[in-house]
This record gives structure tokens, C-alpha cells and sequence, in this order.
């Protein structure tokens, strides 16, 4: 008997080198692998790669990373959070609730080539949606428009950026108590009362948290530019990739140097998330 419940104590245990394991060899050793190549060159040390990150047109594809994180990140933001705010009012019927909550679930997922594909079929040259605007006389790549641009990749990008701060910032809607409005019309306070003082700062860290979040799930993204553009539009996850990968112009050290000033900035987004979690617990 005791033997049984010692070997039944030992499972957990188990799941939980198994968790550590998948860690260290999904996580801990290729940072270290990027930290050795980005600063090491046959055995001896050098700074020479990392170097290389701040040239001209590495800086600038990180510049427009950034910008287009960032701004999809906005976008998104604000969109996820009047999205989840109209669901969780009341009277919002339950079947729209469930419907949008699924919805998100999926959408929140649904990257890389499929979603690509899905858009260039959509929105590209001949896609659906570009064929039937033509036949009502509309033809929005004479107007400048272009699914392959850094516009098209934007609004790619906000298809899994706005469902995914619908399921991060939704907790934090359902935790808005309803005494604390009664509470502010009892004393005489107004709408623009209760946001101003009750609504917006508590809402403020999730939201900030949320944003923090579509920041680094943007700026990461590989799959869905690459297939989208091949590559025209100068981002980092693409041009690690074609540095450890392409035929003609391979360089896996830089690759590795460019990997870790990714890292780096994950990293501090990571940092931010995290205080402003801890910050938003303050109200649960």
C-alpha cells in the first residue's frame, strides 16, 4: 500500500521534469546557442556580429518591426477592448457572447501560410473580395492598395491580434462589479464619473498588460509575412530566416546576432507584462 501511494506521489514529479526538459531543450539551449554565435567566432570572442545588427539595413528592419507591431498592437488594443466591453454588457444576447468568445478562440490561432493563403485568396490580386469590388467598379490596386505591403500586413495581422485581446482583456471586463456603478450613481456620480475614476484605472494595467502582449505576438510573427511578401518587406523574423537558411547569402552567426537582439526585446516586453500584471492584480 505504501508502495503504491509512493509511486502515485512520483507522477507529478514526473510531468514536471518532463516540463523542464521540453524547456531546456526548447528554450534555454538555443538562447544559449544564439548567445554563443552572436558573440563568438572560431572559439574566440567578438563583437562583430552584433555589430553587423546596427548596420543600415538591419537597424531599419527592426525599425519597421517595431512599427508595424506597435501598430497593429494599438489597433488592436483598442479594438479587443470596446469588442469585449459591448459583449459584456447587459442585454447582449448570450447566443452573440458564446458566439463571439468561440470565434476569438479560433481566429486568436488561426496564423502562418493559412492565413496567408486565406488573404491573398480574399484580398489579393484576384481575390474574391478585389473581383467583386471591380465588378461594382471599384478597383482598389489602381487606387494604391496592395495585400503585399507593409497596409496588407497590417491588416493580416489584426485578424489573430484584435480575438486574441478579446480572450486577454475579457477577464478583466467580467471583473468590472456592478456595486461599484450603483455605488457611484448613489453618491451623484455621473458616466464620465464612474469612467474617469472607477472604469479607467482599473482597466488600465490589463489593458496595457494586453497591448504589451500584441506587441510581442506581432513582433515575432514568421510564418504569416514570409508567406505573404517572400520577404520584400524587411522584418527580422524574415531576415533571421534567410540568413540561417538561404542559399546564397547564409550567415548563421548574424542570423544568431539578430536572434538575440529579438530576444532582448521579448524579453523586456515580458518584463513590462509581468509588472503590469502585478500591478493589475492590486484590483482582483
Amino acid at each position: 500500500m505504501r508502495r503504491r501511494q509512493g509511486l502515485a506521489s512520483l507522477i507529478p514529479w514526473f510531468f514536471i521534469a518532463l516540463f523542464f526538459l521540453f524547456i531546456t531543450a526548447f528554450l534555454i539551449l538555443p538562447s544559449i546557442t544564439v548567445l554563443l554565435g552572436a558573440f563568438f567566432e572560431n572559439g574566440a570572442p567578438t563583437l562583430k556580429f552584433v555589430r553587423q545588427i546596427f548596420g543600415r539595413h538591419y537597424l531599419h528592419a527592426y525599425i519597421v518591426t517595431t512599427e508595424l507591431a506597435a501598430l497593429t498592437a494599438l489597433i488592436a488594443t483598442v479594438a479587443g477592448l470596446v469588442t469585449a466591453h459591448i459583449v459584456q454588457m447587459r442585454g447582449t444576447p448570450q447566443w452573440v457572447r458564446t458566439g463571439i468568445t468561440s470565434f476569438s478562440g479560433v481566429a486568436a490561432n488561426f496564423a502562418g501560410v493559412p492565413l496567408a493563403f486565406a488573404f491573398i485568396s480574399t484580398l489579393g490580386t484576384l481575390g474574391m473580395v478585389t473581383v467583386w469590388l471591380k465588378v461594382i467598379g471599384i478597383d482598389i490596386y489602381s487606387q494604391g492598395f496592395s495585400l503585399f505591403t507593409f497596409t496588407g500586413l497590417t491588416i493580416t495581422y489584426l485578424y489573430f491580434q484584435v480575438p486574441l485581446m478579446v480572450i486577454v482583456i475579457t477577464p478583466a471586463v467580467q471583473g468590472m462589479r456592478k456595486e461599484w456603478r450603483e455605488a457611484c450613481d448613489n453618491l451623484g456620480g455621473s458616466s464620465f464619473t464612474y469612467w474617469r475614476r472607477i472604469g479607467i484605472p482599473i482597466l488600465t494595467p490589463p489593458t496595457l498588460a494586453g497591448f504589451i502582449l500584441l506587441f510581442g505576438n506581432a513582433f515575432a510573427s514568421y510564418a504569416t509575412p514570409y508567406a505573404l511578401t517572400s520577404g520584400l518587406i524587411p522584418l527580422v523574423p524574415t531576415e533571421i530566416g534567410n540568413l540561417l537558411s538561404g542559399n546564397v547569402m547564409a550567415a548563421p552567426q548574424l542570423g544568431q546576432a539578430l536572434a538575440l537582439g529579438m530576444i532582448v526585446v521579448m524579453g523586456l516586453a515580458m518584463l513590462l507584462y509581468w509588472l503590469l500584471q502585478k500591478w493589475a492584480s492590486k484590483w482582483r
